[in-house]
């Protein structure tokens, strides 16, 4: 499997070849750098681990600066791993948009817009209890009744109630690839993907 790190800069929008309006998302998409190759022998899986975004030497310890001087590099703000990697790289040397494809489907990993606390009908689109009318007050956005009496005498777990909302990892799968720039590390893929601009995203092949 292949795949890079990015940020998510912001949406758009393209025309297709029929002339319709195609809303997409476009990705800084590296460079990479390889700071780590595991093999089955030394690590026991097939592995390569890569680098993305400047950090400031001055906010990293030892370890660190250890580990990105072994790859000859900057100190890096994420780093990834990627399973069964395809391409034959080295140790230090840099991953960019030439892995991918016009026409291309791949699958994005990002953490989604966090909304705080909600309640049920934002959450879990509840339609609310009854009508504002017949004796109802303050009843259009409530969850209604989350178990029984004496028996089981208890709520079950996973029942939908309000909590936190957002603020998790989501995969967005087989999103088109439909413009890239190689020049400005830039990826183009039709649709949304998770997360708020300038966020940490995932590419995979």
């Amino acid at each position: 499997m292949n795949g890079l790190i990015g940020k998510k800069l912001g949406m758009t929008s393209l025309f297709d070849d029929n002339g319709k309006r195609v809303a997409c998302t476009v990705i800084q998409a590296g460079p990479c750098v390889v700071t780590q190759v595991k093999n089955t022998q030394t690590d026991g899986y097939n592995a390569v681990q890569l680098a993305f975004g400047e950090k400031k030497e001055r906010r990293t310890i030892s370890a660190e600066k250890g580990h990105f001087s072994k790859a000859n590099t900057t100190v890096k703000t994420d780093i990834v791993e990627f399973r069964d990697f395809d391409l034959d790289v080295q140790l230090g040397s840099v991953v960019d948009t030439a892995i991918f494809e016009l026409g291309e489907y791949v699958d994005i990993v990002g953490t989604s817009k966090g909304k705080g606390f909600q309640g049920v009908v934002k959450r879990h689109g509840f339609a609310g209890v009854g009508q504002a009318t017949h004796g109802q007050h303050n009843r259009l956005r409530a969850p209604g009744s989350v178990g029984a009496c004496s028996f089981p005498a208890r709520v079950f777990k996973g029942t939908r109630m309000a909590g936190r909302m957002g603020g998790e990892r989501v995969k967005a799968f087989n999103l088109e690839i439909i413009k890239i720039d190689s020049e400005r590390n830039l990826v183009v893929v039709k649709g949304s993907i998770p997360g708020h601009n300038g966020s940490t995203v995932f590419i995979e092949k």
